[in-house]
């Protein structure tokens, strides 16, 4: 039976997961990564020791360890036209099999171009009040696998060139009709030249016989596959990996609403799998986070600091069309502890970036909020914990979904005002950590200082902890909206 290893943002995204899944892949002895949500829009970055560097999207983040597969479950939104262009940027990275090694599971939905352009034609239309999308049609996508259905493209459906052609059809028709409806599109395009060049692309009769080219190429480099391939992994020695898409702060169910991304970000998705395939062990669930705070783009952000956002500049990380600016904050435990409880708790947490803080001698962290609005004394108490004194300390998580809860919360942090306690120079890498972790009252399992797999190392009481599961014998169940493990 495989060793299994959960691991999922607790923030904004940004947190360093592609450069933790490739530490564990080299030291944990993995075989497979699973992708268990989210899509082409990750950017998940990877620096070997001997100073390559790949920023994975739709690869496992393992890619440059010999001999560890990729597996894209039904979760996760495929782009094949980015997938062959990443695959092209991993072969001149010295990485010519990376293709061969990735798995794609047949209900895996795909992203096409016609999903892309009208997720950009949605956010220029919001004009100033975009919400901060990547721009690569994750929504669009999700959306309509709920609308249609079956009549949606799969990757299974990729090696019929007609049902391809037939499906690729229906969805161009299908977006243009939504985009007709929402929007006054001859005005648009006349006052803005980029909606106008994103348009253009359901009035190219050679779009969808290009695409068709592609799918039939990707089609024909990965291995498609069905349900019983994760089974079958998970029944076999080794180590499997499941990587995450984006943090917890962006989930459709507990993020600040409308800032939110179309997927799953909590370990739902991961738990749904390990579910599905009778998997009958247990899994450490590794929540990894800076040591700071970071959000790309449009949303609250208690913690933000524009001196510091001076001060830390990120040479992975900048503004880009879409997402706009990259933001930077100090680190903030009650998000932190919202992302935790929303997620159904972690074994440990891996803390990135500690070199980062090295030359910062006035380090900050959150203990509360101050509401600087003027909300009801009701509305405070649905969405906060606080003190007598009327200090918050904490942020409420909803058992069931409730997107006006989520509106709700999000007005109410635009109006917080983070209380801070200086814990002065850093110190060691391990003695931040740990003040860290105990402010969020998690476990402290890895530190990571640097961009390398040889900047990161387990704490010393968590030696042990990789080598077996953290709940031996775990079952799992499914509820109506979740899939939480039965302790």
């Amino acid at each position: 039976m495989a060793n299994v290893i959960l691991t999922v943002d607790l923030g904004f995204g940004d947190a360093g997961k592609g450069s933790m899944i490739d530490w564990l892949a080299r030291t944990q002895g993995a075989k497979l990564v699973v992708r268990y949500n989210g899509g082409s829009q990750a950017a998940h970055n990877v620096v070997t020791p001997d100073g390559r560097h790949h920023t994975f999207a739709q690869f496992g983040s393992a890619g440059f360890v010999p001999d560890v597969d990729t597996y894209l479950s039904r979760f996760m939104l495929v782009a094949p036209d980015n997938f062959l262009r990443e695959q092209t940027a991993l072969i001149r990275a010295g990485v010519p099999d990376a293709a061969a090694r990735a798995h794609v599971d047949a209900r895996a939905p795909i992203t096409t171009p016609f999903h892309r352009a009208t997720n950009r034609l949605r956010e220029l239309a919001r004009g100033g009040n975009r919400h901060g999308s990547c721009g690569q049609g994750i929504g669009e996508t999700a959306a309509d696998v709920a609308q249609y259905g079956a009549a949606m493209l799969y990757a299974g459906d990729l090696a019929d060139p007609r049902l391809v052609r037939r499906k690729l059809r229906f969805l161009r028709a299908a977006k243009r009709l939504e985009l007709e409806e929402a929007y006054d599109l001859s005005h648009r395009s006349a006052h803005d030249d980029a909606f106008a060049q994103e348009l253009r692309l359901f009035d190219a009769d050679a779009a969808i016989d290009a695409m068709a080219a592609t799918y039939a190429a990707f089609a024909a480099r990965v291995r498609l596959v069905d349900e019983s391939f994760l089974a079958e992994r998970l029944s076999a020695d080794g180590t499997v990996l499941f990587e995450g898409a984006q943090g917890v702060l962006l989930d459709e169910d507990f993020a600040f609403f409308p800032y939110a991304t179309r997927s799953k970000t909590t370990l739902a998705n991961a738990e749904r799998l390990l579910a599905e395939t009778g998997f009958a062990g247990g899994a450490f669930r590794l929540g990894i986070l800076r040591a700071y705070g970071v959000r790309h783009g449009a949303g609250p952000f208690v913690t933000e600091d524009a001196d510091l956002t001076r001060r830390l500049p990120d040479h992975h990380n900048g503004t880009n069309a879409w997402q706009r600016e990259f933001r930077v904050g100090w680190f903030d435990p009650l998000a932190i502890r919202y992302a935790i409880a929303a997620t159904g708790g972690v074994d440990g947490l891996a803390v990135t970036c500690l070199d980062r803080l090295q030359q910062i001698p006035d380090l900050r962290i959150a203990t509360a909020y101050r509401y600087a609005g003027d909300k009801t004394e009701a509305g405070l108490a649905r969405c906060f914990k606080r003190t007598a004194s009327g200090s918050i300390i904490g942020i409420a998580v909803r058992t069931a979904p409730d997107l006006d809860h989520q509106r709700d919360l999000t007005g109410l942090l635009f109006a917080c005002v983070p209380i801070y306690e200086c814990v002065g120079a850093s110190g060691s890498h391990e003695t931040l950590a740990e003040i860290l972790a105990d402010r969020v009252g998690a476990p402290l399992t890895a530190v990571s200082y640097g961009m390398t797999a040889d900047d990161k190392q387990l704490m010393p009481a968590s030696r042990h902890r990789f080598d077996g599961v953290a709940r031996p014998q775990a079952r799992w169940k499914s509820t109506a909206n979740n899939i939480v493990p039965m302790r």
